[in-house]
This record gives C-alpha cells, structure tokens and sequence, in this order.
C-alpha cells in the first residue's frame, strides 16, 4: 500500500505523463473530487478518468508542477503551477488554440493507499480569461 507522500508524487506523474487511467487508478471506486471553480463534485473513479482523458484531449501539451506538498496523517495539500495550450473541444466549446497559465491547490483525503476526497480551487476569471471564454 502506497503512503500518502508515494500517491501524491504518482498523482503529479501520472497527471504530468497525461495518462488518464493511472491517475484513475489512484482514486477509490467512489471517490468525490469537487473542483470548487466548476460547481457540483465528480463522483467515481469512472467519472474521474472520463474527465481526465477529455482534459488531456483539450489541452495536449498541458503541464502541473507541484511547488509544495504538505502531509498531515492521512491529508495533503498540494500547490502548483500550470498551464497549457487549448487545442481540442473543451466543455461542448471549439478550441480557440489560446494558451493559459496559472496557479491553484488541491487538498486530498488518502485513505487505504488511494484517494478518497480531492478539493481543488484555481481562478476561474483568470484561466477562462486566458482561454477567451466567458467567466460565469
């Protein structure tokens, strides 16, 4: 079973390397990943990867990396830096070939060697803004 310092470092490969079903893999069967900017949570492994692959798909070239990771028993905080070039259909929207960078963090429940909760927060205004696309 993997300690909560090994799934994070697996989390920010498997998200560097695009590969959408390792990163799945990290999560439990149930897992709820609430990314706060973009309303209602994701729940499930399957809903996760489908998200993942579609992300990757947008934005090929896309990269994340990690500045801080804290550890605390069983929950870690992540903060990054990323960006990317948006180059294929995105949230029913046709690529406008804009490239965005910016900031954000996650905080993550590790339970059995996997994710059980993410919580992320990034700047809406500021990545739609880069990408040309309406903030609300």
């Amino acid at each position: 079973m993997r300690t909560v310092r090994e799934v994070m470092v697996a989390w920010g490969e498997a998200w560097n390397g695009h590969d959408a079903d390792a990163l799945a893999a990290l999560y439990h069967d149930d897992a709820v990943n609430h990314q706060v900017a973009f309303g209602a949570p994701r729940v499930g492994r399957e809903a996760m990867r489908e998200d993942f692959r579609a992300f990757f798909a947008a934005f090929p070239d896309s990269y994340t990396h990690v500045e801080v990771t804290l550890i605390d028993g069983a929950r870690a905080a992540v903060e990054w830096v990323g960006g990317a070039t948006w180059t294929g259909p995105f949230a029913g929207r046709a690529p406008t070939g804009a490239p965005f960078a910016l900031r954000g963090c996650g905080f993550f429940v590790i339970v059995d060697g996997k994710i059980k909760a993410q919580r992320g927060y990034v700047d809406r205004a500021t990545w739609f803004g880069q990408l040309g696309l309406p903030i609300i």
